[in-house]
């Protein structure tokens, strides 16, 4: 499903130009279950925000479903994004101003897709995530898991082939954090694609693939050892500007 080859990405600070992200190659398949773990700073939430298409300011190719995303422009890239992508995040980026219903209706508002047959998926959703007896309710009105539920469910409610999960259970108790990752695990087991960033050895553990991220170089890949750097992380990520002392 995914292919990525030679993926960097660096930011320019005071003192050069620091890399996040150096000659990443990857790839991902239908179905799998694959969790990005490394210490803080390492380029995680980095690369996730390229798999997402939320960052375009990467070097590298990037193919999704067979698509060059790295030859498309901006607005091709959220157009793919629209159909393929679901974002997790963990701080839930639920509106405020919406209710729950209204909250995972939004993705579809963006679709040109009958009135009815919207009310109708947002039913089944909230069915699925039995929430229905929430659907009125604001945010502020939830708990941290309730409010996650609801972030899954808006991010799962147009079908993407692609779940993208930035430490979705961090703010939560194990009890909560358990049940969305059994909740994971089932999407998975229906086809969904997830890539998820997180410190949990747990959580990891309900996937079927890890990668290990290191100072932005990828270090470890349990399913292709061949495929990550081994033994260049080294020294610093950060080159000097020309003439810098």
């Amino acid at each position: 499903m995914i292919q990525l080859r030679n993926i960097e990405r660096s930011y320019k600070t005071g003192a050069g130009q620091t890399w996040v992200l150096r000659r990443i190659n990857l790839d991902i398949r239908e179905g799998e279950f694959l969790t990005i773990m490394g210490p803080s700073g390492a380029g995680k939430s980095s690369l996730l925000n390229v798999l997402a298409l939320l960052d375009d300011q990467w070097l590298g190719e990037y193919w999704l479903k067979d698509e060059p995303v790295h030859a498309m422009n901006r607005k091709q890239r959220a157009e793919v994004a629209k159909r393929n992508i679901g974002m997790v995040f963990q701080s839930y980026h639920l509106l405020d101003d919406l209710t729950v219903q209204e909250n995972i209706d939004l993705p579809l508002s963006y679709k040109n897709m009958p009135r009815n047959e919207r009310q109708g998926l947002v039913a089944d959703t909230l069915d699925r995530f039995q929430i229905v007896g929430k659907k009125d309710l604001y945010p502020s009105q939830l708990s941290g898991g309730q409010q996650q539920l609801v972030g899954i469910a808006r991010a799962v409610i147009h079908k993407p082939v692609l779940l993208l999960a930035d430490e979705p259970t961090g703010n939560l108790h194990s009890s909560q954090a358990k049940e969305i990752m059994e909740l994971f695990k089932q999407l998975n087991d229906q086809g969904t694609t997830i890539v998820q960033v997180t410190h949990s050895e747990v959580n990891a553990g309900f996937g079927n693939r890890v990668i290990e991220v290191r100072d932005g170089w990828m270090t470890m890949d349990s399913a292709n050892p061949d495929l990550a750097n081994p033994g260049l992380v080294a020294g610093s990520n950060v080159v000097p500007e020309v003439g810098a002392s």
